[in-house]
């Protein structure tokens, strides 16, 4: 039985840690509006709801990208879902899908 609850009470510790390092380096898809795209800067501006893998609010901001090849795949006014994290000091869009 100490045994048991030994194993339980790791488990309970070890699980939301596990899940906040996850999400902190995948994070969620956020929402969002492209309003400019810099192919030359490699960034991209994008009006967007809460990110919450990185506690930002929702406004409209300057992202670095993480793969220029990123900004191939959308246009200002497209709708998007995305990723953003901070990388090196700076906020980078680490994923993006164009929303039909």
């Amino acid at each position: 039985m100490k045994r048991l609850a030994a194993l339980m009470l790791v488990a309970a510790f070890a699980a939301p840690a596990a899940m906040a390092d996850d999400k902190h380096h995948t994070g969620d898809l956020a929402d969002g509006e492209i309003r400019k795209v810099d192919k030359d800067a490699r960034k991209i501006t994008i009006k967007h709801g809460p990110l919450q893998n990185i506690d930002m609010p929702a406004m409209t901001m300057v992202f670095q990208v993480k793969d220029p090849a990123l900004l191939e795949q959308v246009k200002a006014g497209d709708m998007v879902k995305f990723t953003a994290e901070k990388l090196g000091g700076a906020f980078a869009v680490t994923r993006i899908e164009k929303v039909n």
